[in-house]
């Protein structure tokens, strides 16, 4: 298992793109790891495809994509044809690599394996996992749904203006935030720093006469 702020392994792999080092590929960029129970499934062809659309508003971010599934290389290939044209997608490949994981070594690795998903085989597959990595190597979120319930992305991307945000300035985001939206000074900063780095935040009034709740539109 990998826990927030600890140090994404540095694994090898074979993809779609050829063999990585994940570290090497990733490189100082934002990175996600998303992976899928398995090839020419339903759900996951939706997903695929969301991604492959999506992958410019990534892109602006400078996030790299690469998904994972418990298949081979060449299985991976054949389905991204059924992926694009599913999606109605332009060009002949995925924009982003799909890294082969036939023996579960990192679905085991990372704590993706689904108890209660198998193949025709009787091998568990893997959950539907998130993992955004920072340009340090390190996880700063990860998700993991079930293999029955599909994910939604422009949520993953609201995450990742989220994160980006809060790693350079001393600020939280509030419940539904998006972009352009009120966001909240982080407690450990002193009221003194406060008016100093946000001179026009607004102290909210509650019972308790804390003055914890602390919101801005200066960022």
């Amino acid at each position: 298992m990998v826990n927030l702020g600890d140090v994404f392994p540095n694994f090898k792999a074979d993809t779609t793109e050829g063999p990585i080092k994940f570290h090497d590929w990733q490189g100082d960029s934002w990175a996600i790891l998303f992976s899928h129970p398995a090839d020419f499934t339903p759900v996951c062809t939706t997903e695929l495809a969301e991604v492959q659309k999506m992958t410019p508003e990534f892109k602006k971010r400078g996030v790299k994509l690469i998904a994972l599934s418990c298949d081979d290389t060449e299985s991976h290939k054949n389905w991204s044809k059924d992926v694009l044209a599913y999606g109605n997608c332009q060009g002949k490949e995925l924009s982003f690599p799909i890294i082969s994981d036939s023996n579960r070594d990192l679905a085991v690795q990372l704590g993706m394996v689904d108890p209660d998903e198998k193949d025709k085989a009787g091998l568990p597959l893997t959950c539907r996992a998130v993992f955004i990595i920072g340009p340090d190597h390190k996880l700063k979120l990860s998700f993991l749904y079930p293999a029955t319930t599909g994910r939604n992305f422009a949520e993953i991307v609201r995450v990742v203006d989220s994160l980006q945000l809060t790693a350079v300035k001393k600020v939280a985001t509030p419940v539904n935030w998006t972009p352009g939206g009120e966001v909240m000074v982080v407690p450990s900063l002193s009221p003194e720093d406060a008016k100093a780095m946000f001179p026009k935040h607004e102290v909210k009034n509650v019972p308790s006469s804390k003055n914890y709740i602390r919101l801005t539109k200066e960022y």
